[in-house]
């Protein structure tokens, strides 16, 4: 039985096709996806945990926007962290003590926190 690389990515993928296949494969214009801007607006990066039975939670306060953006915002803040979160009383809570990442990534959208 021959040993069989396992597929991990699609560059993997198409490495399997031939030379002369891979050029007649359409090239697929995936558009980016919209950037967030917070025009340096200042918000405030906390950590909490009462009445929470003592579990830690980052609170990212001071975002002045409909609930869409800021779910949208709270998205970005959970995939860098690599942490659960929600959008509370017009909070977003990151579980865990994130705010050196939350600060990080509220910087690089153009936020001041």
């Amino acid at each position: 039985m021959a040993h069989q690389k396992k597929i991990t990515s699609l560059s993997d993928l198409d490495q399997l096709l031939p030379e002369s296949e891979r050029n007649k494969l359409p090239v697929l214009n995936i558009p980016t996806k919209h950037k967030h801007d917070g025009k340096g607006k200042t918000v405030h990066v906390l950590l909490e945990k009462k009445g929470r039975k003592g579990k830690i939670v980052t609170i990212v306060s001071g975002l002045q926007h409909n609930p869409t953006t800021m779910e949208e915002i709270a998205r970005i803040l959970k995939q860098y962290c690599g942490a659960g979160g929600t959008v509370k009383e017009g909070n977003i809570e990151i579980q865990g003590d994130n705010r050196l990442r939350v600060t990080e990534k509220l910087r690089e959208i153009n936020y001041n926190p």
